[in-house]
């Protein structure tokens, strides 16, 4: 339980004290190092990127640098790709335990089309794509095929959310105009690309565990909400919400993710591998890799993990066997941003966002469900720091989707922020999704 001041008033007993060292390049994985500290853990969290260094400060305990607390570490955490993989690796090589990547799990995140190719090479059937490394090449390749497109920045530049475009006209007019616009104003943001076939369907992703040797079960089966408004309106974001539920192996799992389990043994990766996926009565269509945590994911998985996170950490370090327990029913994670989110713009996060207040109403009260993204104490209070406009995480859990709706949406109104914004419609989708899944049977237990 904890209070408004980030004080703990009750923590989850652990048996086992360990020593955590969390290792983030943009801080983005903050709560869960949070988590652990309220679980009794000795926890030290480097952040790289010095912009958003006071983030989770008062939350967690900081270290300048990472290098000389390798050896204090029982296990280390990496959360992101981009190269975290190989310092993950070499640690590993030293005989360290690491939840981390390699380079070929950060590849297929980072360059989507060797993620496409890895799955073709392994049996899955993905998308016609074709990649382009000239926006003026794109243009005309869509002008030469006309038909429907999604733009799919690669790269560092695929972190830009705003730069995703999916088309709506046949003739691919609309991803001209998207592309030419990006040619006279974007160009050096844009590297590489991908123009990707658009199929309709359902989207979801499935997504795993692994521990050097095995996938863990049970498997998770999310829905992503990336769009600023409900409805699914306005811009893309990193992430707006997600509604999530646990499940043994399935026909989604076992024709994708589960025939790369070989490759995943051979590189010893340790950590969480999802994938994004356009589903249909016709087949399953594998869209892109996050090979790491995903955010706000990881945070609203905690809520159906039935075990102390940092037992759950260290057990996945240590390459041990377990199917862990999990909750019945549903979890949703919202969440809370400010302006200028999605979007950078560091004059109007100063003057409309920097430092505000997160205020819960009922300060006494069980503050269950609050996760911290963008967040510091200052004398007690929760203020909002970094760059992002990225707030609170809040969670809800429940039987069925509606009683998790229910929880979730109750705890927000607790919560004051200046400005704060958010959706109100994470799990609606799950109603006409679930039929068509369960019709489709790709959620069926094997």
């Amino acid at each position: 339980m904890v209070s408004q001041n980030g004080t703990v008033k009750e923590v989850k007993v652990v048996k086992n004290v360990r020593k955590f060292l969390f290792i983030s390049y943009d801080a983005l994985i903050s709560d869960l190092a949070w988590q652990m500290v309220k679980e009794g853990q000795e926890v030290k969290y480097f952040i790289q990127n010095k912009e958003e260094a006071d983030i989770g400060d008062g939350f967690i305990p900081k270290v300048d640098d990472w290098e000389s607390h390798v050896e204090w570490a029982d296990v280390i955490i990496f959360d992101d790709v981009l190269g975290q993989g190989t310092i993950a690796q070499n640690l590993r090589e030293q005989g360290k335990k690491v939840v981390g990547g390699t380079p070929y799990t950060d590849m297929l995140e980072d360059d989507r089309s060797f993620g496409q190719e890895e799955l073709k090479r392994h049996g899955v059937s993905i998308l016609p794509y074709k990649e382009f490394k000239s926006l003026a090449d794109a243009i005309v390749h869509v002008k030469q095929h006309p038909s429907k497109y999604v733009i799919k920045p690669s790269g560092e530049a695929q972190n830009m959310k705003g730069l995703l475009f999916v088309g709506e006209e046949d003739d691919g007019a609309d991803v001209i105009r998207v592309l030419d616009s990006y040619l006279k104003t974007r160009a050096e943001d844009i590297p590489v690309l991908q123009l990707q076939k658009r199929i309709t369907g359902v989207e979801v992703a499935v997504g795993v565990f692994f521990n050097g040797n095995e996938f863990v079960y049970p498997i998770n089966i999310n829905f992503e909400h990336k769009k600023l408004f409900p409805g699914a309106l306005g811009p893309s974001t990193g992430e707006m919400g997600t509604s999530m539920f646990w499940s043994e192996p399935n026909r989604l799992f076992n024709s994708t993710l589960k025939k790369m389990e070989e490759t995943f043994r051979k590189e010893k990766f340790v950590g969480y591998m999802d994938l994004n996926c356009i589903v249909n009565g016709n087949g399953i269509y594998p869209l892109e890799f996050t090979s790491r945590f995903g955010y706000p994911t990881i945070s609203i998985q905690q809520e159906g993990i039935q075990m102390p996170i940092s037992d759950f950490m260290y057990n996945l370090a240590n390459g041990i066997h377990m199917h862990f327990k999990t909750k019945n029913g549903f979890q949703i994670g919202v969440r809370i941003v400010v302006p200028p989110y999605p979007f950078r713009d560091e004059r109007i996060f100063q003057s409309h966002s920097k430092d505000s207040t997160i205020v819960f109403k009922k300060k006494n009260e069980d503050a269950g469900g609050i996760h911290i993204e963008d967040v510091k104490i200052v004398n007690g209070e929760w203020v909002l720091t970094g760059s992002a406009g990225v707030a609170l995480i809040v969670t809800g859990t429940g039987q069925t989707m509606r009683e998790a709706q229910k929880q979730v949406y109750n705890r927000i109104k607790n919560i004051l922020i200046p400005y704060m914004y958010y959706r109100t419609d994470i799990g609606d989708r799950w109603v006409e999704d679930s039929d068509r899944l369960h019709n489709w049977g790709y959620l069926r237990e094997v």
